[in-house]
């Protein structure tokens, strides 16, 4: 809807977990429908990461990236991959803890190409296993702040799967059948190339679980407007905290003690993450000490001093174990050892959460 409004027959249906309208003519399925609103206040909620996303995206491709706000349409299966190029990359990291629900991203050759070339090196790069490898790291860092922002808006903390990547024809993408879905359409710029485009699927129980925990203050905010996040893109920002000092209902005037109250307090603590920002870019170019861990022991001095060739160390890892990612000998990660052509790689399988770190650090 235009002005955002919803029927009655749609509240009704909305009351009762369901949604009694026909939206892009999908099936309706067990889920329901995406009315109009939980759509666009979805795309809000996503449009607000997009700077964070755009940031990590230059950061890996180590080139300037532009990236516009994403365009959203409800919609099913066959009217997207009718649509698509016949051959695509399908990038899935599908939501498992907090909310669940499928999550994938979907490129066209040329798009998945122009993304792993710059991250590998190399010009002309073949789409390839490796160049597959390369678009899971990508879309894992990609997808971060989508994740973060959607366990803070349903208030628990939300897990993906690890990145699986493979190349097929659109026949074979594994999208949800028989319901709607949510897709996201960005167009970015990597610095030198031309316009290209990303295609994201977010499951109905994504989406809905997302919307049911919109806040009124947050609706609404910038629908419809597609910015192009690049260098000073704003979009999304939280309101100036000291918008309301001055400018009282009461006129405004002078020292009565009961103006002076905490109510701004909320928006102070909003603001300091974007802070917090800013001041941090100042350190993004200082190198830091990453190491891999596969395990520890202790040895007695007479048991190194007799060591030789094809002395057997047991480790306190077992087989198949989640290796250590350490940052300045602080445990940061977790992730499973992986092979890139000829060199050994790691994949991140789970963040360690802040008050572990903290606990680490103490």
């Amino acid at each position: 809807m235009s002005d955002g409004s919803l029927s009655q027959d749609e509240i009704d249906a909305l009351l009762q977990g369901t949604s009694g309208s026909d939206f892009g003519g999908s099936a309706s399925g067990s889920s329901g429908g995406i009315s109009d609103e939980q759509k666009e206040s979805f795309r809000s909620l996503i449009t607000g990461t997009i700077e964070s996303q755009r940031s990590n995206f230059s950061m890996l491709v180590s080139k300037s990236v532009a990236m516009q706000a994403p365009a959203a349409q409800v919609t099913g299966a066959d009217q997207l991959t009718g649509r698509l190029p016949d051959e695509v990359v399908e990038l899935s990291l599908n939501f498992t803890d907090g909310v669940t629900g499928r999550h994938l991203y979907i490129l066209s050759s040329e798009a998945a190409v122009r993304i792993a070339g710059p991250m590998m090196g190399q010009d002309g790069v073949e789409l390839d296993d490796a160049a597959v490898n390369a678009l899971q790291e990508a879309f894992s860092q990609i997808s971060g702040p989508v994740v973060t922002a959607i366990g803070d808006r349903v208030g628990k903390t939300v897990l993906t799967d690890p990145p699986e990547g493979r190349i097929i024809s659109k026949s074979e993408l594994e999208l949800p059948q028989g319901e709607e879905f949510v897709a996201l359409t960005y167009r970015f710029t990597i610095e030198g190339e031309d316009q290209a485009q990303i295609t994201e699927i977010y499951d109905a129980s994504v989406v809905t679980a997302a919307a049911a925990q919109t806040q009124p203050a947050q609706q609404g905010g910038g629908a419809g407007q597609q910015p192009m996040f690049g260098a000073g893109g704003g979009g999304g920002q939280a309101p100036n905290p000291f918008a309301g000092f001055g400018g009282a209902p009461d006129g405004g005037g002078g020292g009565q003690g009961p103006s002076v109250q905490s109510v701004q307090f909320p928006n102070l603590s909003q603001q300091n993450p974007s802070v917090e920002q800013g001041n941090i870019g100042l350190l993004m170019d200082v190198y830091m000490e990453m190491t891999v861990e596969l395990g520890r022991t202790k040895k007695l001095i007479k048991e190194i001093l007799g060591m030789g060739e094809g002395t057997i160390i047991e480790l306190d890892k077992l087989a198949g174990e989640p290796v250590d990612i350490l940052v300045n000998h602080k445990l940061i990660a977790k992730g499973e050892v992986v092979v890139i052509d000829e060199n050994f790689g790691v994949r991140v399988t789970e963040i360690v959460s802040p008050m572990e770190r903290v606990t680490n650090m103490t």
